[in-house]
């Protein structure tokens, strides 16, 4: 039952029975009979057919919610007896927001230094993909914005708050400045991260209650690319500072302050809600905690 559960899973995630079995490493034929046999005894149609997959039936996005908290919890039950044999061991998988992959090594540093059986996976993703990912087991935990959209039923450890500011090279427009406005910074030759990103909706919103728009003449959703132009002098950025200060930046890049409004984003890490949590989760959200209280008091 629970390969099944597994392999339907796997199916309402990729949406095609061949890309579905190439993911559980087995052949279509067989994922195709696993679905039938589950449907058999639970007596109901899970998945609309025709000559390709159509979806879900009502039934089965019923039971998607079930084999997602069951696969879950079984996984957890696999892990809780690994680790009263052998002590905390695995593999995390991360998924986290370009704006916060500077910060991950204050987490995963610690974090190893007390667990040298674990290791990590990071991947860098938009904050919708981090709750999807989530929904369908594919991380184990991920850090996105805690306060801008909703986050569905996750557990969170708030880490740090983003504060905006204007990354520009010394001499260039506004580079002066000890501070400027978003309705200033709105007429700047911009390079920002991608509209699919949180970051940039935040951003189109701060700009839009000054009254402006923001026109980017450069888009990426890498943050290193980003970096790379503002360092030419001919674009200028709007990053949380944290981000700016982790690349290093000498003196020839300036950081200043984005005022009316000062902006403030809540960043944290967030987890599948669930009781027990797995060891390894717990343990991560110890460390957030134990970061978290530590950042409290600089």
């Amino acid at each position: 039952m629970i390969d099944k559960l597994e392999f339907f899973i796997a199916l309402a995630r990729a949406q095609h029975f061949g890309r579905a079995a190439e993911e559980c490493g087995i052949t279509q034929p067989t994922l195709s009979a696993a679905i039938r046999q589950l449907e058999d005894q639970l007596g109901v149609m899970l998945v609309n057919r025709g000559s390709r997959y159509q979806g879900l039936t009502p039934e089965g996005q019923r039971v998607l919610e079930w084999a997602r908290r069951i696969v879950g919890d079984t996984r957890t039950m696999r892990e809780e007896m690994r680790a009263a044999r052998r002590g905390l061991a695995g593999h995390i998988r991360l998924a986290v927001i370009p704006t916060a992959l500077s910060m991950v090594p204050r987490i995963t540093g610690p974090f190893q230094e007390k667990h040298p059986d674990v290791t990590f996976s990071v991947s860098s993703r938009t904050s919708l993909q981090v709750l999807s990912l989530l929904e369908n087991l594919e991380i184990d935990a991920g850090i996105t914005y805690l306060d801008n959209e909703p986050l569905g039923r996750v557990t969170s450890v708030p880490l740090y708050a983003e504060r905006y500011h204007l990354i520009a090279a010394a001499g260039t427009p506004l580079s002066d400045r000890d501070q400027v406005t978003w309705r200033e910074v709105a007429d700047l030759r911009l390079c920002l991260l991608t509209a699919d990103m949180q970051n940039r909706r935040i951003i189109n919103q701060h700009m839009a209650d000054a009254g402006v728009s923001v026109k980017p003449t450069l888009e990426s959703n890498s943050m290193i690319v980003l970096f790379s132009h503002i360092r030419t002098g001919r674009w200028a950025s709007i990053m949380p500072r944290n981000v700016a200060e982790s690349f290093g930046f000498s003196a020839e890049i300036r950081l200043i302050p984005i005022s009316e409004p000062e902006a403030e984003h809540s960043v944290g890490l967030v987890a599948q809600y669930r009781e027990p949590f797995t060891p390894l989760v717990s343990a991560l959200l110890h460390e957030a905690r134990r970061l978290a209280d530590l950042q409290a008091f600089q």
